[in-house]
């Protein structure tokens, strides 16, 4: 049989949270555990469907993030999620009428992301029924946004489409908002794109081509290189495509190393 639903008395109270870096912009922050992992009862789940190589170097897979209290916390927002779809919904529509929402945005997703059909029809409906509040994020699923959202997006709803997921090939950098993630800052002006560094709304209201210089964690640092996301994803679509990469090249490619 599988595990019975997290009953309702273990559901978060708050489902918006705000870090001091946050508040400083106004935004306020939804998020899931990151990619794949296993809730505490046992089911297992996966945020990030659309998820490449930038799994082997989440920053939501680090540091902070994997700390008990701040793993639960996701935990209980993901399976307030999975549980009751349409009283998370009602929960969320609810608590964004606060005044303190008027005027102020939303990020959705510090980590994980857009998962299934029902869920990101279920933000669109709580954006438009908050329509003082400003919301954006950062998705791979390209596909579903196309089908969902690109038709007929809410006015108060901003996107930008990240490399580094398994549909990067769906993206045109000639009419796409996208977002890259380079070694540096350094880099990121180099290739001529734009940094959010200074303020991450810059990555829906600043220029359309976004670059994040990577987090400064070493063992990740290491395995990205020189490399963006783009064109690490890209060497690995090739090598999958059997595009004639040596054998120390393939393995590179799957292990998350440079080449």
């Amino acid at each position: 049989m599988p595990p019975a639903p997290c009953p309702s008395s273990d559901r978060p109270s708050r489902l918006l949270t705000q870090n001091r870096e946050m508040r400083a912009i106004g935004v306020w922050n939804w998020t899931l555990p990151a990619w794949a992992g296993r809730l505490p009862d046992g089911r297992t789940y996966n945020t990030c469907p659309s998820a490449g190589i930038c799994r082997h170097v989440c920053y939501a897979r680090n540091g902070t993030y994997r700390w008990p209290k701040v793993r639960a916390k996701h935990h209980a927002n993901l399976a307030f999620v999975l549980d009751d779809l349409p009283g998370w919904e009602q929960a969320m529509t609810a608590e964004l009428g606060g005044r303190r929402f008027h005027g102020a945005w939303v990020r959705i997703h510090d980590s994980g992301d857009f998962f299934s059909d029902a869920y990101l029809l279920a933000w669109l409906r709580v954006i438009c029924a908050r329509d003082a509040t400003g919301f954006y994020a950062y998705t791979k699923e390209v596909a579903r946004f196309r089908a969902l959202v690109e038709p007929d997006p809410p006015d108060n709803l901003l996107w930008v489409y990240s490399f580094g997921g398994t549909q990067d090939a769906a993206l045109d950098v000639a009419r796409d908002r996208v977002a890259d993630v380079f070694p540096d800052e350094q880099a990121v002006h180099d290739a001529g794109w734009n940094s959010q560094e200074a303020n991450d709304l810059l990555a829906v209201l600043g220029p359309r081509l976004v670059g994040i210089p990577a987090n400064r964690i070493p063992h990740y640092l290491k395995r990205l290189g020189t490399r963006t996301f783009r064109t690490w994803q890209a060497e690995v679509d090739a090598e999958r495509r059997g595009a004639g990469a040596a054998p120390s090249s393939r393995r590179a490619a799957r292990s998350g190393e440079p080449t």
